[in-house]
């Protein structure tokens, strides 16, 4: 599905980033030889710029809440009564884990191994911190006097003793805890299936608006994203200089790196092992797919091709095509939730703030659990990337540094998610033929 905006305006926000990129690198030459030009305009984006970006990202800030809780909750409420979808729903669901999983595990691999966000100077890292209010520097001072990872600290962490404040954001100011909001969506959820038919369409109804209201918010931001991008990429760069385009640089390319490996090497893996076709057979036939995918940015308008794809030319049995695929195109997001982890830890190396071992495992299960709650959700993933940031203590503002970027990355995230889906039909469908002929 599309996790970002359509093409005319996902192309006026990349124009708008290669505008407020040239304009920024024009400001620091010339900068270079009139300081008082490169003082002025520094607090010319302070005063003006800043705060209109600041209206665009709190128009996104304001729907985290409740797109996570609606979301989330609907999609739980969406599988129905587990007991009665069999093995086909079970062995569906735990390749999707596992898939997103592993997809997450390689990004986070090559953020550590890469580090892009330390190509910014620590003085440079220091006026950040202290530019987005000081949030990242008081996470690390906390990191400091904070008990090591325990059972306690985990149940803390995701329940604490009073939801609505820590959801509210009464201990940590204007943004609240996620943690316990996500699992209280996917108990509430849960509970939901419970109901007769005619109480639980009326809760998934109810929540289903909820998503598309705060859906509609995030419309209304991604129209300012034109005009917003270019102010903060501006800002940004007359006030960082030239470390942030070496940062973004070595953050794209080995985002892209990851997902070719994970599309066509680790499904490769998994097609080789437990179905019939052979890799390179397997893209080969499906390519159209795939070019389709990236072309549009959205798995639901891929979705007609793959189904096409996986019976005519994949041979795979129509009924698992048809639960398969369209399952996946809301749930087996691996592209999506590799670029939240990724996201999450570039702002984190940009910020100066150090994940721990345990950090980042939680990372990983909020990033799959965030992919699949932002499925359906045109643009979501951004609001759901803010709510990773403010769990782990590090300003949200940032990612406005990654934002216009984000188009070819979306592209080909997209190309990520649909590659999965359609391998984990053929997997699936391999898997009940053998079940069948025990």
């Amino acid at each position: 599905m599309a996790e970002s905006t359509p093409t005319p305006l996902a192309n006026r926000i990349l124009v708008g980033l290669l505008v407020g990129a040239v304009l920024g690198a024009a400001t620091l030459l010339i900068g270079g030889m009139f300081p008082a030009l490169l003082e002025a305009a520094r607090a010319f984006a302070v005063k003006v710029l800043d705060p209109f970006g600041q209206v665009f990202l709190r128009m996104l800030f304001f729907v985290v809440m409740p797109l996570v809780f609606g979301s989330l909750a609907a999609g739980v409420v969406q599988l129905g009564d587990l007991s009665r979808l069999g093995p086909l729903a079970g062995a569906t669901f735990a390749l999707f884990f596992a898939n997103m999983s592993i997809a997450v595990a390689l990004g986070m691999v090559m953020m550590n191994i890469l580090r892009p966000g330390d190509a910014i100077e620590a003085e440079t890292k220091s006026r950040l911190v202290q530019e987005y209010g000081g949030a990242a520097a008081k996470h690390i001072e906390r990191q400091a006097q904070q008990p090591d990872m325990s059972l306690q600290v985990i149940v803390d962490m995701f329940m604490p003793r009073n939801l609505v404040g820590a959801i509210a954001g009464t201990d940590r100011g204007a943004l609240g805890e996620v943690l316990p909001l996500i699992l209280f969506a996917i108990l509430l959820g849960a509970a939901a299936i419970g109901l007769d038919d005619t109480r639980r369409k009326s809760v998934q109804s109810g929540l289903e608006t909820l998503t598309e209201l705060m859906t509609g918010i995030v419309h209304f931001a991604l129209r300012l994203a034109p005009y917003a991008v270019p102010a903060m990429i501006y800002s940004v760069v007359v006030k960082i200089g030239w470390d942030i385009f070496v940062a973004l640089g070595v953050f794209v390319l080995g985002c892209l790196a990851v997902m070719v490996l994970h599309v066509f090497g680790t499904m490769s893996v998994w097609l080789k092992l437990f179905t019939r076709y052979s890799p390179l057979d397997f893209w080969r036939r499906i390519r159209p797919v795939l070019v389709t995918a990236f072309s549009t940015s959205s798995s639901n308008a891929t979705l007609p091709t793959a189904l096409a794809a996986a019976r005519e030319d994949l041979g795979i049995r129509p009924s698992t095509a048809g639960f398969v695929l369209p399952l996946g195109t809301t749930m087996n997001m691996a592209g999506t939730a590799l670029y939240e982890g990724c996201v999450v830890l570039f702002v984190a190396q940009v910020f100066g703030v150090d994940l721990t071992f345990a950090q980042q495992a939680t990372l990983l299960l909020l990033a799959v659990l965030g992919a699949v709650a932002v499925a359906g959700v045109p643009g979501g993933s951004l609001p759901i990337i803010a709510g990773l940031l403010i769990t782990f203590g590090i300003p949200p503002e940032g990612i406005g540094i990654i934002l216009g970027v984000d188009r070819l990355l979306d592209m080909s995230r997209t190309v990520v998610n649909v590659g999965a889906d359609i391998v984990t039909a053929a997997v699936v469908d391999n898997l009940d033929v053998d079940q069948k002929t025990v």
